[in-house]
């Protein structure tokens, strides 16, 4: 049996497609053992899920869902949008995770989150349904980066499976060889289309407003190398095995890109990176949250004003160290002052002793 999917609703975006008056969507994220993809939903949505599933069960589903609000509305409040998002969230991660099957069993719940089913023609409903919400996902920023991180894990399985490729290649396995192929081009493809779907969503947020301009130039870096990765895969899939091409004679062989050193930065990852930005001169160095929404010459300036800042605090500890020094002077001076008066006061005991002592000489003798 599949385990269920995990289900998270990372964030909302606001549309006004289908009406004149805008609407706030959810946007729920769904990860597979083998692939993740976003739908989107809004609320009224959710409330037929929740009739039809009640029709369906004849029962409530274990969690209630969010009562909705007639006085306020989440375009106009983010903090009903946040705590809307989060019993949306707890309510269908309720019914992913609960015990009972039921609910999750209906063709409502499988219908509404675009899951598979075993009848071709929901399947062929839910693929299309599927490929229009990834496409309108993409145009929101934090969906956006989630749909990168799977085109990321797609050039992976690619580049793990012209390893194996390559490995059955040089065991004769030739079963191997086109199944690890096989794999390796479909993973191809999908990250094709994510690629495509990824730079229509960046032109939507460009058009939108909704990232900076530094956040634009680094995602556009990320979709060019992603690009230029995918195209060195494709010539790498397209080619022939090493031990094929050895195989079958020198003309087969000149093919190229499976010997190259290509290759090995493909299979490895390190291929097809020059626009991605390196901070510092060694390792490359992880984005933090400033440098994150900055392009370089914001990087640059944020250098700059760093180096600043660090010449101010250099100046104000210099003048704390200078004041020490001053006072560790001036005690040094009374202490000196405190010296001399002990050895005065030294003297004039000496002295008093002295008389004294005369004095009781002569009472002596008297």
């Amino acid at each position: 049996m599949a385990p269920p999917p995990e289900i998270a609703i990372p964030s909302t975006s606001i549309s006004d497609e289908g009406s004149g008056k805008p609407y706030t969507l959810y946007n729920i994220t769904l990860r597979l053992p083998l692939r993740s993809f976003v739908v989107q939903k809004r609320y009224s949505d959710f409330n037929k899920l929740h009739e039809t599933l009640l029709q369906q069960v004849g029962a409530s589903p274990p969690q209630p869902l969010p009562q909705k609000h007639w006085l306020k509305s989440t375009v106009n409040s983010p903090d009903l949008t946040r705590e809307r998002q989060v019993g949306l969230e707890r309510y269908l991660k309720t019914i992913a995770e609960s015990p009972d099957r039921r609910w999750r069993d209906t063709s409502a719940w499988r219908s509404f989150l675009n899951l598979p089913s075993s009848s071709t023609t929901n399947s062929a409903a839910s693929v299309g349904g599927r490929a229009s919400n990834v496409a309108s996902g993409a145009a929101d920023p934090s969906t956006w980066l989630e749909m990168h991180k799977e085109l990321k894990q797609h050039l992976h399985d690619a580049r793990v499976s012209l390893s194996k490729r390559d490995g059955a290649a040089d065991t004769g396995n030739m079963t191997g060889v086109a199944e690890a192929a096989a794999a390796a081009r479909k993973s191809i493809v999908r990250g094709g289309t994510l690629v495509v779907i990824l730079t229509d969503g960046l032109k939507k947020l460009q058009e939108s407003g909704r990232i900076g301009d530094g956040e634009l130039r680094r995602r556009r870096d990320l979709i060019s190398t992603a690009k230029m990765e995918r195209e060195g895969l494709d010539k790498l899939a397209n080619s022939m095995p090493t031990s094929a091409a050895l195989g079958s004679g020198s003309s087969n062989g000149a093919r190229g890109l499976s010997a190259s050193p290509e290759k090995a930065k493909l299979l490895n990852g390190n291929g097809a990176r020059p626009g991605g930005r390196r901070l510092g001169g060694g390792a490359p160095a992880q984005e933090t949250d400033k440098t994150r929404e900055l392009d370089n010459q914001g990087v640059l300036m944020l250098q700059q004003e760093e180096m600043k800042t660090q010449d101010l605090q250099i100046d104000q500890l210099t003048a704390i160290i200078r004041r020490q020094k001053e006072m560790g002077l001036q005690i040094n001076e009374e202490v000196e002052r405190q010296t001399q008066m002990l050895d005065m006061l030294d003297e004039d005991e000496a002295r008093v002793r002295g008389k004294l002592g005369v004095a009781n000489n002569r009472i002596r003798k008297m």
